[in-house]
């Protein structure tokens, strides 16, 4: 096991100080992409130079560009030279929305490269995909399911892999993938680089990795501050019933901000969809029930910012990566207190700041306990008086006691018996 100890300051390294490709360099000034962030730092050369690398990063760091503009360097440089033409990078993933996202970021930095990017995953027609593969491509992008599905019928050869990547690989174990994982190293070169990341470390992750990588770099990122430090979090104590009143008001408070919504089930996102429908706050939801295309359609609905709100189950946190989500609110807290880095993760990515504003309910109590035992510090509350809390809910387009909705109504009816007369 080795530590990557830096020889400079990150704050003073550029992209453009890397010895890769200019298209590269190129690609990342486009995307405003000028300084590492820390994970890249540390990251990018270990892999150039070929060592296997065990990271540890929060969600929100750049990862994914830690991995992708090394990797891309290295296909790029070896087409340069060579014409062979075979599947060279395998990155598995756990969701269909990550593998998505993970290789546009391949697609975005590799622009005017000789690299070629394509993803598989289930739950769509496969054709498409094997067309994909027949035409020729350096770096795959993968689900498992869907992976040793194209495996089994000979559309995929992994026998000359020269690097793995296994991102979010916590998730994936969560997902029940372990076994995948260990069968994937059957089909793979004996002597390949490795590289692994996760968002958190335990002692099952911690024995897959071992098993995975040889003599590798670590890297840990702010290993005990589970959360990026441009996130800013805050809990409010409100009553279950009342909670949507309070995401109401805070979205119509904040008309041109990006709202991310987590909540606990399927059931519930669509009871929040309808609440705020009734309430002409447009929004949209993405859980398991939705078909792959629906997912598709959301996404790019709420990355375009045509809808400003989203509302989320924790299965699909991992996969919404999305720029310049300003809140993310915990309408529901999630059960399990590792589940809210994630969450919270969506926003504040890279250098960007962002709040997370969680409503707790008294029944929750006990899990906010957890969070902050999993943080190691305390969540600001928010006090919100007597007064303020009866004029949030009074207030409600969606309250049936709303009294002023009900004077206007009362203020009507004299009118309408004589137009009718």
């Amino acid at each position: 096991m080795r530590f990557f100890v830096p020889v400079t300051n990150p704050s003073d390294m550029k992209f453009d100080d890397y010895r890769i490709s200019p298209d590269i360099k190129r690609n990342l000034e486009t995307l405003g992409f000028r300084r590492p962030t820390d994970i890249q730092y540390k990251a990018i050369t270990p892999i150039l130079k070929g060592d296997d690398v065990l990271a540890i990063a929060q969600t929100g760091t750049g990862k994914t560009a830690a991995f992708a503009i090394p990797i891309i360097d290295i296909v790029h440089q070896q087409k340069s030279s060579s014409r062979s033409e075979f599947l060279c990078c395998l990155v598995m993933v756990p969701t269909r929305e990550l593998a998505l996202q993970i290789t546009e970021v391949f697609q975005t930095i590799g622009k005017h490269t000789l690299v070629k990017t394509a993803c598989v995953f289930g739950g769509v027609d496969q054709e498409p995909q094997i067309s994909k593969l027949k035409s020729g491509i350096d770096i795959l992008v993968a689900t498992p399911g869907r992976m040793f599905d194209l495996v089994s019928q000979g559309h995929i050869l992994l026998d000359k892999i020269q690097i793995l990547v296994l991102d979010e690989a916590d998730h994936m174990l969560a997902l029940g993938f372990i076994k995948d994982i260990r069968q994937l190293i059957h089909f793979l070169p004996k002597y390949r680089q490795t590289l692994f990341f996760s968002a958190t470390i335990n002692p099952e992750i911690k024995e897959l990795a071992y098993s995975l990588v040889t003599n590798p770099i670590r890297i840990e990122i702010s290993p005990k501050d589970p959360v990026a430090k441009n996130v800013t979090h805050s809990v409010a104590m409100i009553d279950m019933d009342d909670k949507r009143f309070f995401l109401e008001r805070l979205i119509k408070e904040h008309p041109e901000s990006k709202i991310l919504v987590f909540v606990r089930t399927k059931v519930r996102a669509e009871r929040v969809f309808k609440a705020m429908e009734r309430v002409d706050i447009k929004t949209v939801t993405i859980h398991g029930d939705k078909e792959q295309k629906d997912r598709l359609d959301v996404m790019t609905l709420f990355k375009s910012g045509e809808v400003k709100v989203l509302i989320a189950t924790d299965v699909s946190a991992r996969g919404i990566d999305i720029p310049d989500v300003d809140y993310v609110i915990n309408y529901d807290l999630p059960d399990v207190a590792e589940n809210y880095v994630h969450r919270v993760g969506r926003t504040g990515r890279g250098v960007k700041k962002g709040l997370a504003v969680s409503f707790c309910s008294p029944e929750e109590k006990p899990v906010l306990d957890e969070i902050e035992t999993f943080l190691g510090q305390k969540v600001s509350v928010l006090i919100i008086d007597k007064e303020e809390y009866t004029a949030t809910v009074d207030l409600s387009l969606d309250n049936p006691n709303d009294w002023k909705a009900l004077m206007r109504e009362e203020e009507q009816k004299p009118k309408s018996k004589k137009k009718k007369k």
